[in-house]
This record gives C-alpha cells, sequence and structure tokens, in this order.
C-alpha cells in the first residue's frame, strides 16, 4: 500500500494505518528528536509523545499530502516541551554524561550539536530542518509557517552564527555545512 493511502485511511481512523506511518518515518523522527534534545532516552520520549498525540489528532489533518509536515510540527512541539522540562530539572552527573557522550559520538559532532543548539530557535528549526533532514525550502517553510523568503534569510544567518561559533572549518579543514541553498 502507497503511503498517501496509509495516510487516506489513517485520517478515517484506521489506527493500524498511521502505526504503519509512524514506522516508516521513524528513524527520520529520532534523528529529528535527537538533534533537539541531544540524548537517546529524551529523544524516544519525544518521538513517543509525538506519536501519541499523532493519534489522538490524525481526523483533523485537512490535507493528506502534509502529513510529514504536520507530523514534524508535532514533533518540533513536542521536543521544546521536553526541553522546558529539562530546564527545570537540575542535572546531577552532567560532567560524567557529558564525557560518556563525547566518546559516543565524537567531539566534532558534539561540537556541531553545542553549537546547533546555542542558535535562537528559528535558526535552529530551519538548519535541523534543512541540512539533517533534507527537507526543500518549500517544506521548511510550510512547518515553520513563514515564507520561503524568510527561511533563507534564517539559514544564512545561522550559518554565519555557526561559522563564528565553530571557527568555520572542521578539524580536517573541509567546510563545517556544505549544502547549497
Amino acid at each position: 500500500m502507497n503511503e498517501l493511502s496509509l495516510i487516506r485511511k489513517a485520517i478515517k481512523g484506521n489506527k493500524k494505518c498511521l502505526e504503519e506511518l509512524l514506522v516508516m518515518h521513524s528513524d527520520q523522527l529520532y534523528r529529528s528528536a535527537f538533534l533537539y534534545v541531544r540524548n537517546r532516552e529524551d529523544a524516544l520520549d519525544v518521538v513517543q509523545e509525538a506519536s501519541y498525540k499523532a493519534f489522538k489528532s490524525i481526523g483533523k489533518l485537512k490535507n493528506e499530502k502534509f502529513f510529514l509536515t504536520w507530523l514534524t510540527r508535532i514533533l518540533i512541539h513536542c521536543s521544546y516541551e521536553v526541553l522546558n522540562r529539562k530546564k527545570k530539572e537540575i542535572p546531577l552527573d552532567i560532567v560524567k554524561e557529558r564525557n560518556v557522550d563525547r566518546a559516543e559520538q565524537g567531539v566534532e559532532s558534539l561540537d556541531l550539536i553545542d553549537a546547533i543548539n546555542q542558535l535562537n530557535e528559528k535558526h535552529k528549526d530551519a538548519i535541523i530542518l534543512f541540512y539533517f533532514q533534507d527537507l526543500p525550502i518549500t517544506q521548511v517553510a510550510k512547518i515553520m509557517n513563514i515564507p520561503e523568503n524568510t527561511v533563507k534569510t534564517y539559514l544564512s544567518r545561522g550559518k554565519e552564527r555557526l561559522k563564528k561559533s565553530l571557527g568555520g572549518m572542521n578539524h580536517n579543514g573541509k567546510k563545517l555545512i556544505s549544502r547549497s541553498i
């Protein structure tokens, strides 16, 4: 069954079809969530919460062509909810956890994730959706509910801020963000 027919059936209340769609997009959802919350457990929580909200509100989706846009918006909102909750918590072993993360992910990728998380929300959303999710600018604009030229501005300014905070090059002398707009 193709994705569009699964979406149509899910909108009409077929929970199995929605489950199949969520499984189909689970890797992309997890990667996006991880970029926001920066750890495995929270990313899994975000995906689970986004899936739950999708199950509750799939009937409200007006246009099946925008299913992934709709689902990505839910995921972003859930990510920010987790981040806001985390701000209120006091981390106990942050130094130990951070050293384990560096060993697992590599210093360079952690530095990039840290730099992305330093950006304001608009620039961060645009960078993650465009560069990490490989979404076209039109799709990013729909998800963020802004004009395409604004997305281009956010990407440009976000890239400049990343270059400044990371020194413009990685350890191998390669550009950090090379996908052109």
